[in-house]
Order: structure tokens, then sequence, then C-alpha cells
């Protein structure tokens, strides 16, 4: 049995009849995904800021970084690759284009999520005036949405 197999069996066991008749299986396998890398996420990035880069500054020469960045940094292609397999194999599992293009378009989609949550926040903070948490909120589900349309329609179609 193959690891995405094993994932998706173990997603099942929390695909309960009530939740069955409200949410469709794809719509839960994608949220089990992302919840899976995000809390794969918060395990690099403690373990990669904790004893990998050990709380300190890096000197670069032309520009010092931050311990909390430079992880940041060293977690994000980790989980973007994870997310990526993750979406290819168990949220999406039926698609048929080649991985190269897949990536190509994950990355994409993966930039433009970053770019949505920045002018997100930017205009719900500072031109609407809503405080940053309930407008964090609000981008989560907004990029959610787009991030799972567009994987849906564009990255794994069939």
């Amino acid at each position: 049995m193959s690891l995405a197999s094993l994932i998706t069996k173990a997603i099942e066991l929390f695909y309960i009849p009530v939740v069955r008749r409200f949410v469709p299986a794809q719509i839960f396998r994608y949220g089990a995904c992302g919840a899976l890398n995000m809390c794969l996420d918060a395990l690099w990035y403690f373990v990669i800021y904790n004893f990998i880069v050990a709380k300190q500054f890096v000197d670069l020469g032309f520009v010092v970084i931050s311990p909390h960045i430079l992880s940041l940094v060293i977690v994000f292609p980790i989980t973007f690759f994870t997310g990526f397999w993750l979406n290819r194999y168990v949220a999406f599992r039926t698609t048929h284009i080649s991985g190269w293009v897949q990536c190509t378009k994950y990355l994409l989609s993966v930039a433009c999520s970053i770019v949505l949550n920045y002018v997100l926040m930017k205009l719900l903070v500072e031109t609407v005036a809503l405080w940053p948490t309930p407008s964090k909120v609000v981008t989560t589900v907004i990029t959610a949405l787009y991030s799972y349309l567009i994987g849906r329609y564009w990255v794994f179609r069939d």
C-alpha cells in the first residue's frame, strides 16, 4: 500500500456520515491535506528555528538574516513540496497531467496566494480599518477558497 493510500484511508476515518452529508469528499480531503501540511510546517519551523538555525542571526556579508526569517526561508520549500505532493496524490488524485507542469502551476498558484494574502491584509487593515486578527481570518478564508478553486480547476484538473 502506498503512502498516499495510507494517508487517504486515515483521512477517510474522519469522513463520518454527518460530515459526508454536507462536505464533498474532495473538499474534505483538500482541507485535511491543508491541515496536515500546516502542522508539518509548524513542526519543521520549530525544529529548524530551535536546532538548525539555533536562534542565531546569520550574516551573509551583504545582509543579516534574522533567525525567524531564515527559518521561514528554509521551511518554505519543504512545505511547498509536501503540499504539492498531498494535493497531487491525496486531494486531487484523478489527474493525468505531468508532474512538472503541475508543479509549475502549483508554484504560480502559491505565489498568487502569497500576493493575495498581502493585498487583502493591507486592504482590510489599512483601508477598511478592520482589526488585524479578524482581517487575517477573512484573508485566510478567501485565500483557502481561492487555493481550492485554482487547484481544482487549473493546477490539478482532469
